[in-house]
């Protein structure tokens, strides 16, 4: 697979779906294949990191409060390794208040958006990540 993000133009771009809620995951999984897309699944934020890594999705929407490791940790940990710093984050989360949306952000997610939110939105929120240019890693001696 990639070592990152794959442009709007291909035919199914994948994506990971994190949340403890398994109903989310059903619904969210159904309608997201309905809109053309490959989906993975994760219930907890351990999991989210090693799907992540071994998978590297085209965009990775996450709860923020997960067993284990938190949405925040997870996505400052994939935002600290070089092959998966590229994915775009999606934070899902019931949370409106304005700290945690910020600690989101600051955490790495590339967009909040508060639950339940409206399908449409999602997926043009997805599909507007897929066509912004990733930033390149920075230089590296790895």
């Amino acid at each position: 697979m990639s070592s990152g993000p794959r442009s709007v133009d291909h035919p199914r771009p994948s994506l990971l779906i994190v949340d403890d809620y398994p109903d989310a995951l059903d619904v969210w999984g159904v309608y997201l294949r309905a809109e053309g897309f490959n989906v993975l699944t994760a219930s907890d934020g351990q999991t989210a990191l090693a799907e992540a890594v071994r998978e590297k999705p085209d965009v990775i929407i996450m709860d923020l409060e997960l067993p284990g490791k938190s949405g925040y940790e997870v996505a400052r940990d994939l935002k600290a390794r070089p092959d998966t710093r590229a994915i775009p984050l999606i934070a899902a989360t019931g949370y409106s208040h304005i700290k945690q949306l910020d600690l989101a952000r600051a955490s790495g997610f590339d967009a909040v958006m508060v639950k339940p939110c409206d399908p449409q939105s999602l997926v043009a929120e997805i599909r507007r990540l897929l066509r912004k240019p990733q930033q390149a890693p920075a230089a590296a001696s790895e």
